[in-house]
């Protein structure tokens, strides 16, 4: 068993990933893939107006919202979360989440141990 405080987790500058753009990211990885066999967790903490590209991801992913306002989209709809909403994005879905414009984000990511990202969008 293991303990983890969100504060005590180093946050890690996510630089130069083509995942990212509007503003700077970092992410704190909480639960990698040699510390779990079904699945991986980590925050991701989005600067006001930062979001990642459209992608797709091998397995679901649920989101939760730790902290901020942001937005979580999909090629038909989009919808903007704050503290106390999660987001269940279905495997192979094309979405993308990110802060808006004025406010910063943070989310937990849990996805699949082994699970494969796709970038979609150039």
């Amino acid at each position: 068993m293991r303990i983890i405080k969100f504060g005590k987790v180093p946050e890690e500058a996510v630089e130069e990933n083509p995942l990212f753009t509007g503003g700077a990211v970092t992410r704190q990885p909480m639960i990698g893939e040699q510390e779990s066999s079904f699945f991986t967790m980590a925050i991701v903490n989005f600067a006001p107006g930062a979001r990642n590209k459209f992608h797709t991801h091998s397995s679901d992913q649920i989101l939760i919202v730790t902290d901020g306002i942001g937005i979580v989209a999909s090629e038909i709809e989009e919808h903007r979360v704050s503290v106390g909403e999660m987001a269940h994005i279905r495997a192979g879905e094309k979405h993308w989440h990110g802060a808006v414009a004025d406010v910063a984000f943070s989310h937990i990511t849990l996805t699949a141990t082994g699970s494969q990202t796709q970038q979609t969008e150039p």
